[in-house]
């Protein structure tokens, strides 16, 4: 029966430890300012900068709309090892606020960010409001 347990144990831990391996690199979260409250139903897409220079040079690897929790756990095209580079997440915001039938600023929030470290998880949290957002590196 010990060698069982000892079989049963090691089954359960390789497939925790091949989940884990399969982890998405890549998540967004959004924030409403006004309520503190998720804000849901936003498209966001993800672009890979292609070559050296101008701003067209961009290549959108995948979109999502974010959950009733305001997340999209994974930003980064499935089973694709992250590459190091130039990436840029675009919050679709106009969208959202129109079908609120609220005035905004921002129509899109493109956030542009580094990736250097290709085995760390990178997030990307947006603290939304009609004329104002900040954003930082999350965990």
């Amino acid at each position: 029966m010990t060698t069982l347990k000892q079989i049963t144990a090691a089954l359960a831990f390789a497939s925790l430890s091949s989940l884990a391996l399969a982890a998405n690199p890549l998540s967004v979260h959004i924030l409403d300012l006004q309520s503190g409250q998720p804000t849901a139903g936003v498209t966001v897409t993800l672009e890979q900068k292609q070559g050296k220079g101008h701003d067209n040079d961009w290549k959108q690897l995948a979109s999502g709309v974010t959950n009733a929790q305001g997340r999209i756990t994974e930003m980064y095209p499935a089973n694709t090892p992250m590459q190091a580079g130039d990436y840029r997440i675009v919050f679709k915001t106009g969208e959202h606020y129109a079908r609120l039938k609220q005035e905004t600023f921002f129509p899109e929030i493109p956030v542009q960010f580094h990736v250097e470290k290709t085995d760390q998880h990178y997030h990307i949290p947006l603290l939304l409001s009609p004329f104002g957002f900040s954003t930082y590196r999350g965990n």
